[in-house]
């Protein structure tokens, strides 16, 4: 975009653009998100940046009335399948904050200087000023969200020292820690305030523009494998509960479906940018609770369940593109927003995309992890994918838990996508069918196609949305009543 057409994003307080980009005014040393509902200012006195790391890293503070940390990232990371796409995922998922930047380096296949470099060229704030920013946003919700003391907290959101701690929240929010805690919103739950990391920490999950809750929950539903998922409740008030295997602990994680209203219709994204008033729907949010066995879990949890969930897509993009086809466009206007969920666990999608519900269950039993404190029906963590390629090593299932093990296939958040593929179709007994879905789900590619079918080029770079249109046609097709 110009800076004409944020001025304009900025000016008609448009939340569609919330974590697309971030502006700063000169005058009061603040950044926002564009929909923030302050006085808009002069258009000269406004400065635009790609993340809010690099607004904090100009000498701008957060602002209180808008909290621009806390908007949908951007879809253009979670899409890129570029150095910086990938630095900027692997950076979401606590990278940084557990192997430095040197191992974020080696990850990539790059020097530390040259992701050093791309990042601050791209993003305008290197590897170091991104991770700060999501430590103070992790620090922010932890004080607003729970009852630990300043020092757990600290270390929690991943900060060295209390003074690391203290000096940063000064700076990104212009308050001190207890500050914060005292300035947190008094509209949420009412046990808000004593929550804590072995009752369960309450988050709001943000998302921009229309969300097709029930078609992920229905889809969720239909996937549950018992002992690490459960799917509870009516259709349109389910709430599905998973464990999580995380660098430091365990996890069970709640996410309540939320059904939205139906998004007034645009004909596309670019006349949003024209007229920013055209649609209602800005967005929401899907409300969940982590319990999480260390705090310092927080980040990379929330960060796998927007990934499980498709949180960070574009759907006005996706939209625009679908909706032109004579095909799809009937479907995307019944189904604004569709998302192509991911997975919170990218080993355990591959394995589960190649054995099935039923196996993997079996797995699960034999090979699982018994939660030392079960809850309801989460009795167990998938296994890991060395405990399977030791328990059983004959077939393609051997062959894949190994290769997952040793890193030779690589399917992290900031794997290459096409290195994966060919890894894949390499692996003895690895069909097309799989492969596919192992690169939609587990590494969230936004432009797969399913093998041989009849998908036209036109539906680039949006094949694995156009993919669940046609299935959701189809499912929806199937529980029509019959006359």
């Amino acid at each position: 975009m110009d800076e004409e057409t944020r001025y304009e994003a900025v000016r008609s307080r448009d939340a569609r653009f919330d974590g697309e980009f971030f502006f700063a005014v000169e005058t009061t040393g603040i950044y926002c998100r564009p929909s923030c509902p302050a006085v808009t200012p002069k258009r000269q006195n406004v400065r635009y940046y790609a993340t809010a790391a690099a607004a904090q890293s100009s000498g701008f503070r957060a602002c209180r009335r808008c909290r621009p940390d806390a908007v949908p990232g951007s879809a253009a990371w979670n899409v890129r399948a570029d150095v910086v796409g990938r630095a900027m995922r692997m950076i979401g998922d606590g990278v940084v904050d557990r192997e430095g930047v040197g191992g974020l380096a080696v990850r990539l296949g790059y020097s530390a200087r040259q992701v050093q470099r791309q990042l601050t060229a791209e993003v305008g704030a290197g590897p170091v000023a991104l991770a700060r920013a999501q430590r103070a946003h992790t620090a922010r919700v932890l004080l607003q969200t729970t009852g630990l003391s300043i020092t757990e907290i600290a270390f929690a959101a991943g900060f060295a020292s209390v003074r690391q701690f203290n000096d940063t929240i000064r700076a990104v929010y212009a308050a001190t820690p207890s500050e914060l805690r005292a300035a947190a919103p008094r509209g949420g739950p009412p046990a808000r305030r004593g929550a804590t990391p072995s009752a369960g920490i309450p988050l709001r999950l943000a998302h921009r523009g229309p969300y097709q809750a029930t078609a992920v929950f229905d889809l969720l539903a239909r996937e549950t494998v018992a002992g690490v998922e459960e799917t509870n409740g009516p259709r349109g008030r389910r709430t599905y509960r998973r464990t999580l295997r995380l660098p430091y602990g365990t996890a069970i994680v709640a996410v309540d479906e939320r059904p939205g209203a139906p998004a007034p219709r645009t004909s596309a994204r670019t006349s949003a940018r024209t007229s920013p008033r055209t649609s209602a729907h800005h967005g929401g949010w899907l409300d969940a609770r982590l319990r999480l066995t260390d705090p310092r879990d927080l980040t990379t949890a929330v960060q796998r369940l927007r990934r499980l969930f498709d949180l960070d897509a574009d759907p006005y993009a996706v939209d625009e593109r679908l909706g032109q086809d004579p095909r799809l466009g009937p479907l995307v206007a019944a189904r604004p927003g569709l998302r192509s969920p991911g997975t919170a666990d990218p080993d355990e999608l591959a394995v589960r995309a190649l054995v099935g519900t039923a196996e993997a269950e079996r797995l699960v039993r034999r090979y699982g992890k018994t939660l030392d404190a079960p809850s309801g029906g989460l009795t167990h963590v998938f296994p890991e994918p060395a405990v399977l390629a030791e328990a059983e090593p004959a077939g393609t299932l051997g062959v894949l838990t190994t290769a997952l093990a040793d890193g030779t296939l690589r399917l992290d958040a900031g794997a290459d996508r096409d290195d994966a593929r060919h890894t894949l179709l390499a692996l003895p007994g690895m069909d097309d069918d799989t492969a596919a879905v192992i690169r939609t789900r587990a590494l969230g590619d936004p432009d797969v196609a399913p093998p041989g079918g009849d998908v036209p080029d036109t539906w680039r770079p949006w094949r694995s949305y156009a993919v669940q249109h046609l299935r959701a046609a189809t499912e929806s097709a199937s529980h029509e009543p019959t006359t």
